[in-house]
């Protein structure tokens, strides 16, 4: 872990996911527990390229960092290898919005083949998946709502307008909703009655 210096060290920034982003120091204090105990020294850090803020705190100044926030998003093991390798992509660059959205609609399409629907086009195949009871209603909504996104940013839509990292966040939202649904919990689920 990196330490509590004026410059954090972090792989990625947890809001627009740069590599090596500039996180500088632009405000310090510490904290401590309602008995006066708990002594905890903080920094607030900006984001140069998105002026997201992160907090860190450690046991004093320039020492190792205990924790950070906010945290950078993870993709689940438990999503199957091609449709993590789409969507950690799409995390790795949300700094460029219309790229996280195009890999975001990969990574759904992905992992509906992974689960057999691997005829006609995506808007069908969520239908279908609708329609089989893989997935919701309001989930293939969802779906069709992200699928739009995507297609304005693959064919260079001259009426759609330039999707924000808010938007491409809110994509990623869903996708790691979707992946969750359809491959997270049914694994956390079977690993729980494998213990029991």
């Amino acid at each position: 872990m990196t330490n509590l210096n004026p410059q954090l060290e972090l792989p990625r920034c947890p809001h627009c996911q740069v590599a090596r982003p500039n996180l500088s120091s632009v405000f310090h204090f510490e904290s401590r527990d309602h008995a006066g105990a708990d002594l905890r020294r903080w920094r607030v850090y900006n984001c140069t390229s998105c002026g997201g803020l992160t907090t860190a705190y450690a046991l004093n100044f320039n020492q190792t960092v205990i924790d950070s926030f906010p945290k950078s998003m993870m993709v689940d093991d438990d999503i199957p290898e091609r449709p993590r390798h789409f969507l950690q992509q799409a995390l790795d660059s949300l700094h460029a919005p219309s790229g996280s959205i195009m890999l975001s609609a990969s990574c759904v399409d992905s992992m509906l083949k992974m689960k057999g629907y691997n005829e006609g086009n995506l808007y069908s195949r969520i239908d279908k998946a609708a329609q089989n009871h893989l997935i919701t209603n309001d989930m293939a909504a969802w779906a069709h709502e992200v699928r739009l996104d995507a297609n304005d940013q693959r064919h260079a839509d001259e009426n759609a307008s330039l999707p924000t990292i808010e938007d491409a966040k809110r994509v990623i939202d869903f996708v790691i909703s979707f992946g969750q649904y359809l491959f997270v919990l049914p694994a956390k689920i079977q690993r729980g009655l494998k213990h029991n």
